[in-house]
Protein backbone atom coordinates (compact mmCIF):
# COMPACT_ATOMS: atom_id res chain seq x y z
CA UNK A 1 0.00 0.00 0.00
CA UNK A 2 2.97 2.28 0.54
CA UNK A 3 4.29 1.89 -2.86
CA UNK A 4 1.37 2.82 -4.76
CA UNK A 5 0.43 6.41 -1.83
CA UNK A 6 4.10 7.07 -3.12
CA UNK A 7 2.96 6.39 -6.68
CA UNK A 8 0.28 8.69 -6.83
CA UNK A 9 1.60 11.10 -4.12
CA UNK A 10 4.84 11.71 -6.66
CA UNK A 11 2.19 11.80 -9.41
CA UNK A 12 0.18 14.88 -8.43
CA UNK A 13 3.90 16.20 -6.92
CA UNK A 14 5.23 16.02 -10.21
CA UNK A 15 2.20 16.60 -12.21
CA UNK A 16 1.75 20.00 -10.08
CA UNK A 17 5.15 20.89 -10.27
CA UNK A 18 5.24 20.75 -14.14
CA UNK A 19 2.36 23.07 -14.03
CA UNK A 20 4.20 25.86 -12.19
CA UNK A 21 7.07 25.32 -14.48
CA UNK A 22 5.50 25.29 -17.93
CA UNK A 23 6.83 21.83 -18.60
CA UNK A 24 4.60 18.77 -19.75
CA UNK A 25 5.70 15.12 -19.45
CA UNK A 26 4.22 12.17 -19.12
CA UNK A 27 2.95 10.10 -16.62
CA UNK A 28 6.10 8.28 -15.68
CA UNK A 29 7.44 11.30 -15.88
CA UNK A 30 6.00 13.00 -13.45
CA UNK A 31 5.73 10.22 -11.24
CA UNK A 32 9.76 10.09 -11.11
CA UNK A 33 9.72 14.34 -11.02
CA UNK A 34 7.51 13.96 -7.93
CA UNK A 35 9.37 11.61 -5.93
CA UNK A 36 12.31 12.98 -6.57
CA UNK A 37 11.63 16.14 -5.81
CA UNK A 38 10.13 15.18 -2.89
CA UNK A 39 13.27 14.14 -1.45
CA UNK A 40 15.19 16.88 -2.91
CA UNK A 41 12.69 19.16 -0.89
CA UNK A 42 12.70 17.10 2.17
CA UNK A 43 16.53 17.27 1.68
CA UNK A 44 16.85 21.06 1.00
CA UNK A 45 14.02 22.31 2.99
CA UNK A 46 14.39 19.96 6.24
CA UNK A 47 18.04 19.07 6.76
CA UNK A 48 19.81 21.80 4.72
CA UNK A 49 17.60 25.01 5.90
CA UNK A 50 16.00 23.37 9.11
CA UNK A 51 12.41 24.06 8.14
CA UNK A 52 10.65 21.48 10.78
CA UNK A 53 7.63 20.78 9.01
CA UNK A 54 9.68 20.38 5.55
CA UNK A 55 10.28 16.73 7.37
CA UNK A 56 6.80 15.59 5.76
CA UNK A 57 7.46 16.02 1.90
CA UNK A 58 5.90 14.00 -0.32
CA UNK A 59 3.21 13.64 2.05
CA UNK A 60 -0.54 13.63 1.74
CA UNK A 61 -0.75 17.02 3.85
CA UNK A 62 -0.40 20.29 2.83
CA UNK A 63 2.96 21.02 3.88
CA UNK A 64 3.94 17.80 2.32
CA UNK A 65 2.50 19.03 -0.68
CA UNK A 66 3.73 21.65 -0.45
CA UNK A 67 7.47 21.22 0.10
CA UNK A 68 7.09 18.40 -2.24
CA UNK A 69 6.24 20.71 -5.22
CA UNK A 70 8.96 23.33 -4.34
CA UNK A 71 11.47 20.86 -4.46
CA UNK A 72 9.91 19.03 -7.70
CA UNK A 73 10.08 22.63 -9.05
CA UNK A 74 13.53 23.17 -8.56
CA UNK A 75 14.37 19.55 -10.07
CA UNK A 76 12.63 20.46 -13.28
CA UNK A 77 14.62 23.89 -12.83
CA UNK A 78 17.90 22.12 -12.97
CA UNK A 79 16.66 19.76 -15.87
CA UNK A 80 15.88 22.70 -17.82
CA UNK A 81 19.33 24.32 -17.37
CA UNK A 82 20.99 21.10 -18.66
CA UNK A 83 18.97 20.27 -21.15
CA UNK A 84 17.28 17.27 -19.85
CA UNK A 85 13.59 18.88 -19.98
CA UNK A 86 12.47 21.44 -22.59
Amino acid sequence: MGLLISLIAGGLIGWLAGKVMGVSEGVIANIVIGIIGSALGHWLFGRLLGIASASAAGSFSLPGLAFGIAGAAILIFLLKKIGLLR
